[in-house]
């Protein structure tokens, strides 16, 4: 009994670290490509149409579990920030399939590129040979942990 009491206390401990060192690692790759003024729902809805493509408004609200009137708000801001565009639903004209423009695929692109030179160039200077051995063997268990 004692053995799992204190596996229980490690796991949690480590689940606390492992949640800070997350956070401050997306926060710190955020900061080398800023988002300007989006909001988290804003950025999601991005997400979700470069990586599923084309949507309407009514998919992308019940896609981000949110009230079409709240998702329009957010269609309403990332088209006028020339993020989103939107053209006639082949076969239902009452709506509008959204998707992203060009300029915000180059954006997204360029964003990512700005956030990996980071991170490349950060663990070449902060990590020795050996060490980024040990990350890429950790790597696994992350990937282990996220697609659980």
């Amino acid at each position: 009994m004692i053995g799992s009491d204190t596996e229980a206390l490690r796991a949690s401990a480590l689940a606390v670290d492992l949640r800070a060192v997350v956070g401050k690692l997306k926060r710190r790759s955020r900061e080398q490509a800023p988002l300007g003024d989006l909001t988290e729902s804003q950025i999601s809805v991005l997400v979700r149409l470069e990586r599923d493509g084309p949507a309407t408004v009514s998919a992308l609200a019940r896609a981000e579990a949110m009230r079409p009137q709240s998702m329009g708000a957010n269609i309403a801001a990332l088209t006028a920030a020339g993020l989103v565009s939107g053209a006639p639903h082949p076969t239902d004209g009452r709506q509008t399939v959204l998707s992203l423009t060009d300029a915000c695929r180059s954006w997204i692109m360029s964003s990512r590129e700005a956030r990996q030179d980071w991170l490349v160039r950060t663990i070449k200077a902060q990590l020795d040979p050996a060490e980024i051995d040990q990350l890429a063997s950790a790597i696994g268990l992350l990937r282990r942990l996220a697609d659980s």
